[in-house]
Formats: C-alpha cells, sequence, structure tokens
C-alpha cells in the first residue's frame, strides 16, 4: 500500500485500532479538551512538561478513525519536543492538509498518511482536531 491518497490507510487503521498514548494522566502539566460539533469528535489532550521539553503526551476521547489515528500519531510525534517544535509541527501538518497540493515532507514520516485526508474537505477537521486541542 505504497498510495498516500488513500484515505484509510494500513497506518491510520492501526492507529485507529490500537492508538498509542490512548490514556488519562493525572497530574499533568496541562490538559485541554476540543469537540467537533459537526460530526461528534470529542479529544482530551494531556501534556506534562519537564526541563522546557514534552516528556509525556496522551490523549482520551472517541471519534472517526482519522481523528483518533491522528491524535495517536501526534501524542507519538510530539513527545520530547519543545513547546515550539510541537506547534511548528502541528502548523507542517495543517500545511499538509491544506495547503497548496504537493508531496507530504518526508520529515514527516508516517504523519504522511493523513494526506490522504486532503481529498476530502470535511474530514480536514477530524485529522486537525488533536493537533488544535
Amino acid at each position: 500500500m505504497s498510495d498516500l491518497t488513500d484515505l484509510y490507510q494500513e497506518i491510520i487503521l492501526d492507529h485507529n485500532k490500537r492508538p498509542r498514548n490512548f490514556r488519562e494522566m493525572p497530574g499533568c502539566a496541562c490538559q485541554a479538551e476540543g469537540l467537533n460539533p459537526l460530526c461528534g469528535d470529542e479529544v482530551k489532550v494531556f501534556v506534562q512538561v519537564e526541563d522546557g521539553k514534552l516528556s509525556d503526551v496522551a490523549f482520551q476521547g472517541q471519534g472517526c478513525a482519522i481523528s483518533r489515528a491522528s491524535a495517536s500519531m501526534m501524542t507519538g510525534k510530539t513527545k520530547g519536543k519543545t513547546e515550539e517544535e510541537a506547534r511548528d509541527l502541528a502548523g507542517r501538518v495543517r500545511d499538509m492538509l491544506v495547503g497548496p497540493e504537493a508531496d507530504a515532507p518526508r520529515e514527516l514520516g508516517d504523519l504522511a498518511a493523513l494526506s490522504g485526508v486532503r481529498k476530502f474537505p470535511a474530514r480536514i477537521k477530524c485529522a486537525m482536531l488533536p493537533w488544535h486541542t
């Protein structure tokens, strides 16, 4: 499965079925809740910060496969980054989904699997919900 334009790629299905970092984080440094009222996706993101870096990132919630997979991938990709680096990564994911059509940047790694969402404008909010949260 090498075509990144397929919406439900194997990697997205895997993150949906077996989400990474899907748990509450009592005592975390900060948490936020996000809701997409159009489709009912809900996500709560938990972050622990140590020495200026996101030492742990987790999420809980319910939603479609795209929202859940995006949250799962986000938690793994932002762990160990500074807040600025995490915001920059969120911006690159947003640009991949809504920016001028181009191939997904290689430096995004597995996050490039989300690039197929750009062909389904109504689903972009699903993919971006955890990143906005």
